[in-house]
């Protein structure tokens, strides 16, 4: 291997170490900030150290076609001292903020959905109940008024076949009918 190789390598395991300490942070503040359950810790944890060995392991074969050295280890180490002393304030409050800019973004989405579409919609249906109440109880009346004004016809028009009736033999189903209208048209005398 020559120097270099080994000065790249160096370099790619520093930023290496730095890209770890960056992933880290980025998990342990969307972790606190979403408010996990405590067992999914173990699932964020699983999967930063499945990422964390992918990322080595591709940068390390990247460089020196996946030799370890003593010098990788110092590098890795190197940049995750690096990141914490210097970049990880930065990166952690930049993450905050972020995460704030989404939930303000999601807010906001759902705030204009309620105000364009849901408050609308029930509007609509709030307006189509009162006209549809209104439009039945017009319906209703004008139907009892109609019946009102037809009982003087309907009883002159037993009247006349009340005799005719008599003699016919009428289905059971006809009787039904006409017992039935009969008791519409039936006045109460209260």
């Amino acid at each position: 291997m020559t120097l270099h190789v080994q000065f790249m390598t160096l370099f790619m395991m520093f930023c290496g170490g730095m890209a770890l300490g960056s992933i880290y942070d980025i998990f342990r503040v969307l972790y606190q900030e979403l408010r996990l359950p405590r067992w999914s810790l173990m699932v964020i944890d699983t999967v930063y150290w499945i990422v964390a060995t992918i990322l080595i392991f591709r940068l390390l074969y990247q460089s020196n076609h996946g030799q370890i050295r003593l010098f990788v280890f110092i590098g890795l180490v190197a940049g995750v001292i690096v990141y914490y002393f210097i970049f990880s304030r930065l990166v952690v409050r930049t993450i905050e903020l972020l995460i704030q800019a989404v939930k303000w973004l999601y807010k906001l989405c759902v705030r204009v959905v309620e105000i364009f579409i849901i408050a609308p919609v029930v509007g609509l249906y709030r307006a189509s109940v009162v006209i549809w109440g209104i439009l039945c109880a017009i319906a209703i009346f004008l139907g009892k008024t109609v019946l009102q004004l037809l009982y003087p016809f309907w009883r002159f028009f037993m009247w006349i076949t009340r005799p005719m009736i008599r003699f016919i033999k009428m289905p059971v189903f006809v009787k039904r009918v006409v017992g039935w209208v009969r008791s519409r048209f039936r006045r109460k005398d209260t």
